[in-house]
């Protein structure tokens, strides 16, 4: 399978084929790296968890819209259906694929940037369910996602999961190559 992937956060011996290959269902996730161009910035599209954990944490908190593809799910179609399920938008464009990281607990999360725009006071995601309070008996629903928002790369380092920081790096890292090819012609 070819495809041009920078090195910046690829595991040694990565390929394009092994995230399929080497993870089992439940443990990986794909997602979408939103990222629009301003006239003194980038910036990346991000979505805040909601629940009850979540409610009072910002820094280090914050996601690319992810989830679990089901087993036999191309995994872009997943990353791109996870999307619209946590933020209501559908995403469109030319996705280019950031190699995936690996968690601390093993899990694996691949990610593909794509440039684009939304509103993110317009998001509409979907819900989950838990006991609330815990050990109470009363189940609740609440939002996956409670908010997004549009941060600048650096602003998002420190907003984003630490986990997820190898994607801005990545995409810092392909908007440099574009730029300097730009430059070039």
């Amino acid at each position: 399978m070819a495809c041009a992937v920078p090195e910046v956060g690829r595991p040694a011996g990565w390929s394009c084929a092994s995230i399929v290959a080497e993870t089992v269902p439940g443990k990986r996730s794909v997602g979408l790296l939103l990222y629009r161009r301003r006239p003194d910035a980038c910036e990346v599209f991000l979505i805040h968890p909601g629940g009850p954990f979540w409610r009072a944490k910002d820094s280090g908190a914050w996601s690319i819209p992810k989830g679990e593809p089901s087993s036999d799910e191309d995994l872009l179609d997943a990353a791109r259906r996870e999307f619209a399920e946590e933020t209501g938008f559908r995403i469109s464009g030319d996705f280019l694929p950031l190699a995936p990281i690996k968690q601390r607990g093993g899990k694996i999360i691949g990610a593909w940037a794509v440039e684009g725009d939304c509103d993110p006071t317009e998001i509409r995601s979907n819900t989950f369910t838990t006991e609330w309070p815990p050990h109470s008996g009363h189940v609740r629903a609440f939002p996956e996602v409670d908010r997004a928002a549009w941060f600048t790369i650096d602003d998002a380092r420190g907003r984003i999961t630490e986990g997820q920081r190898g994607f801005l790096d990545q995409l810092s890292q392909l908007l440099s190559r574009s730029s300097d090819q730009k430059t070039r012609r």
